[in-house]
């Protein structure tokens, strides 16, 4: 077993993350797919692949049992397939990594920049991942209807929820993966935008804090 092998599946058991050996090998050429993309199109200034193991896969994957939960318990209330965008997903984190782990779940990465939804199109075929889709847009044109509209360090809580509020459909969440709390940025979001829960992570490997701000709007 690699070194990076063995370290992403600690951190996915410290994580309590139950992944099929399909899904660890998927991740480790997800991560291999994006080191060489890297070189040629900048999809990411991280560029140390341990770094990037923690920086990005692990930090990731952080998110991937409240995503679980939040999807089982939609099911439950008997809700049908459920749809995720992810808003300037840039090289596919966590968009790639949510579709990974979570194959019932059908993924859409939307970024301004084309090279980067290309880039998702690509890992899409070459991870063999048919639920995971790659959009050269603004978010602001997408209409949807998704059920959950995530982002991972992507722009202030206002502006996210007010660029992406017309992809919602019924019902739909907004998950949005923050370094720490972001009360600042919570005071400013109007009242229309519902904060109902914020989710402190670990991420294994990483002393830094980190956060989900899950939100809902109030009409």
């Amino acid at each position: 077993m690699s070194t990076m092998e063995a370290t992403l599946r600690s951190g996915a058991q410290a994580l309590a993350l139950d992944l099929s050996d399909a899904q660890i090998t998927q991740l480790l050429d997800f991560m291999a797919l994006l080191q060489k993309w890297n070189k040629v199109y900048n999809l990411t200034a991280v560029r140390d692949p341990a770094e990037m193991l923690t920086h990005h896969l692990l930090d990731s994957l952080a998110a991937v049992g409240p995503l679980r939960r939040h999807l089982a318990q939609a099911a439950q209330a008997g809700a049908p397939a459920q749809r995720l965008l992810d808003v300037g997903s840039g090289g596919g984190l966590p968009g790639v990594v949510f579709a990974i782990c979570c194959p019932q779940l059908d993924v859409s990465c939307v970024d301004t920049v084309a090279k980067k939804a290309a880039f998702i199109q690509q890992a899409a075929v070459t991870l063999r991942l048919p639920n995971l889709h790659g959009i050269h847009a603004r978010v602001e044109s997408l209409a949807g209807p998704f059920d959950v509209v995530s982002c991972r360090a992507f722009a202030a809580l206002a502006d996210f929820t007010r660029w992406s509020h017309s992809a919602l459909g019924n019902g739909a969440v907004w998950l949005a993966m923050k370094g720490k709390h972001p009360a600042d940025e919570i005071a400013a979001l109007p009242a229309a935008v519902q904060v109902f829960h914020v989710e402190p992570l670990q991420v294994p490997g990483l002393d830094a804090e980190r956060c989900i701000v899950w939100l809902r709007p109030t009409a």
